[in-house]
Formats: structure tokens, C-alpha cells, sequence
């Protein structure tokens, strides 16, 4: 019997939840001549819904994440391995004849795909340059090529300067969807938001927040092996308090509590046991990250555990408390939908547990 709950890589088909009108937007924007920058926290599903978007559209696409890109020439080396997964080899070599430096390309036998690389260059924009022209120039007006950048914001952090020099070259392109997806909310924000910036107003912004309380309720209850109304109710319920609809720890937690009611056939307290045996198995992580913040990191931990704003708490100045609260958001470790709150409900319920 297959868990009907799926978390840690791209969700599709029978495991997708909801999403229907974010789904129907992207959809609407990719059949017209714009681009799209969406953002939101961390793990709230958003490279799933854009591969689910994009399979529909039927279209050839690529997807780099830039949180990987070692520098500009590694940029460009895998925007061409991309397009030799795309297309057939000796097309792309054909297409490639006008590079000012030649790449080296090898097949992979362990793989069966291409491996692209280049020898280092004093500019490497020239190298970023070529490998983008080729995305326009495999892309068609009726098979318009997708390009998908995930966390977006790591422009920032490749070279100085990229991104005045990557909107050179994307705004004189034609024929290209670009999707251009960033966790980080106050970077994403700067980049395409202030006017100075060379991103301003690139795309159509888009926020992706939690799955609404009934779609996320329904999906759970579809899926566990409840037996009666009563003990549905309540165990759906505490799921999605716990986890306050956050849709990667609701897959997770759901995904344990099925495994407790499915295999162990304990139906009594099944969301803590379940809770429990998540902290659990995490304790060690938990226990590294903790001992690695400072004193500041771990007053406002210890602050949103017990649901108490920080920025109100006169122990520590104002400006340090809001510092603390920026670099542990850009470490993906704090969000702010309504307010702020711990990314991951379980790292908060072992800090109360542990460290309150």
C-alpha cells in the first residue's frame, strides 16, 4: 500500500493540493508574451506548481537553481547542458558555431547526458552572453521555450553586478517565457519592486501563500484511514494546527500519521505519537543547528516558540532584535506570512521541549 502523502521533491498528480486558481494564473501568463516572478517562503510548494504549470503547457522548458551556481561560468555551463537534454546533439553544435570561446562537451556514460564546461576566462559575462542567445535561438514562436530560475535572488551573489548584465541581455529576447521564482521575500522584493533596480517591473509578481484551512483539510481526511466523523475531524484538525497549514510539514506530518493508523493501527493520540517520532528522528539535527546560533539567534527562537513577538521584548535593542530577525529569515530558519513565526513546527516543538 502506497502512502498517499509525499514530501522532499516536486509534488504532481495525485499528490498536488489545491493550488487551482495560482495554477490557472501561470497558465494564463505563459500563453502571453510575459514573464513571471513568484515568490514565497521556503518549501511552500512553488517549483511544484510551476513544473505542474509548465508539464500542462506542453512546451520544452529548463529549470536552474541559482542557490547552485558556482560563479558566472558554471551558470553558462549548465544553461547548455540544459539544452542538450532539450534537443539533439549535433542541433545545438550547429547552433553553437558562433561561441567566442568553445565549450568542451563530453557524453557521460554513467548518465547518458552531456557534461559542458569551459576554461576559465578573465570575463566570463561573454561565456553567460553566448549560452543565453542560445536559449532564443532553439525557441520558436509556436514551441516557445520555458525558462525557469529558482531562487532568484542568488543574482545577487554570483557577481557583483550580474544582474544589470543578465536584464541586458533578457530584455532584447523574444519568444522566451522566463519564471523567475525567489524564497527570500525582502531581496525578491528589491530586485523587481525598486525602481532603480534593473529588474523593475520585469514580470508579473505573484505571492504564493499557504493552501487554504478547508482545501488542505479536505485533501488530508480524502487520504488518511479514518473510520468514523468524530475521530476524522479531530485528528485532520490537529494536524493543521500543528502545522498551520504549511504544506511541506502537513505532507510530512500526514504522511506519519498514516503510517501509525496504517501499519501499527493506533488510532489514540495518533498526531502526537507521530509528532513525537519526527522530533525524534531529527533530535541530532536540531541539537547541531541550535548550537549553532548566537545568543541573539536563540532568544528569538525561543521567543516565536512561545508565540511572543521578539521585536516587543525591551530585553534587547529594537535594532539588533530586527537584525537577528532578517539573517534568520535569509537562513530560511524564520518566514512571516501574517506575523513571524518558525519555518519548520517541529524544530519549534523540540526548542520548547528542549531549550524553554
Amino acid at each position: 500500500m502506497k502512502n498517499p502523502f509525499k514530501f522532499g521533491t516536486l509534488v504532481d498528480d495525485e499528490f498536488f493540493t489545491d493550488r487551482v486558481s495560482e495554477l490557472e494564473s501561470i497558465q494564463r501568463m505563459l500563453d502571453s508574451e510575459n514573464h513571471l516572478v513568484l515568490i514565497s517562503p521556503r518549501r511552500f510548494g512553488k517549483s511544484s506548481l510551476v513544473a505542474k504549470a509548465v508539464k500542462a503547457s506542453g512546451r520544452p522548458s529548463i529549470s536552474l537553481n541559482l542557490q547552485n551556481m558556482l560563479s558566472i561560468e558554471d551558470f553558462a555551463s549548465k544553461i547548455l547542458r540544459e539544452l542538450f537534454r532539450l534537443y539533439p546533439l549535433e542541433r545545438i553544435k550547429h547552433l553553437m558555431t558562433h561561441f567566442r570561446i568553445v565549450p568542451t562537451v563530453s557524453t557521460n556514460p554513467i548518465t547518458n547526458g552531456v557534461d559542458v564546461s569551459f576554461q576559465p576566462v578573465i570575463n566570463g559575462i561573454v561565456l553567460l552572453e553566448d549560452a543565453m542567445a542560445l536559449l532564443e535561438k532553439v525557441s520558436t514562436e509556436d514551441k516557445k521555450l520555458i525558462v525557469v530560475f529558482d531562487e532568484f535572488q542568488e543574482i545577487m551573489n554570483i557577481r557583483k553586478g550580474l544582474d544589470k548584465q543578465l536584464r541586458s541581455i533578457m530584455q532584447e529576447q523574444q519568444h522566451l517565457n522566463y519564471i523567475l521564482l525567489g524564497s527570500q521575500e525582502s531581496m525578491m522584493t528589491e530586485i523587481f519592486e525598486r525602481k532603480k533596480s534593473p529588474f523593475y517591473h520585469f514580470g508579473k509578481l505573484m505571492h504564493l501563500n499557504k493552501i487554504p484551512y478547508e482545501d488542505f483539510r479536505t485533501y488530508v481526511a480524502e487520504r488518511l484511514p479514518l473510520k468514523d466523523g468524530k475521530s476524522q475531524d479531530n485528528i485532520v484538525d490537529e494536524i493543521l494546527s500543528f502545522t498551520g497549514l504549511h504544506p511541506y510539514y502537513t505532507q510530512q506530518l500526514s504522511a506519519q500519521v498514516w503510517e501509525i493508523m496504517t501499519y501499527d493501527q493506533h488510532f489514540d493520540n495518533v498526531v502526537d505519537e507521530a509528532i513525537g517520532a519526527i522530533v525524534q528522528t531529527h533530535d541530532l539535527d536540531f541539537e547541531r543547528l541550535w548550537l549553532s546560533f548566537n545568543r541573539t539567534d536563540r532568544f528569538i527562537m525561543q521567543s516565536l516558540s512561545n508565540n511572543n513577538n521578539p521585536l516587543q521584548n525591551r530585553q534587547m535593542a529594537t535594532s539588533t532584535t530586527f537584525s537577528a530577525i532578517k539573517r534568520l529569515m535569509k537562513a530560511g530558519y524564520v518566514i512571516r506570512v501574517e506575523d513571524y513565526e518558525i519555518e519548520d513546527p517541529f524544530f519549534k516543538t523540540w526548542i520548547i521541549k528542549t531549550c524553554i
